[in-house]
């Protein structure tokens, strides 16, 4: 019984570890949208993740709001 308890238990880290390492993969490739201090308005977008084609016309659902000048 200790033995299945101790295979139980490494599978459900395994687990963990690898819904991290997922979340944070997500996390990085979060695109930057920089966004005017002054007027509001989008300046630029910064793509992370290769496929991403956003701009300022076209925004992704989730992304890191960035102020500038």
């Amino acid at each position: 019984m200790k033995g299945l308890n101790e295979i139980f238990i490494g599978m459900i880290a395994s687990i963990a570890v690898f819904a991290y390492c997922n979340v944070v993969g997500n996390v990085i490739d979060i695109p930057d949208v920089h966004v005017s201090n002054g007027t509001g308005e989008c300046v630029k977008v910064i793509n992370y993740a290769e496929d991403d084609e956003y701009t300022c016309n076209v925004l992704p659902s989730k992304y890191n709001h960035v102020w500038v000048k």
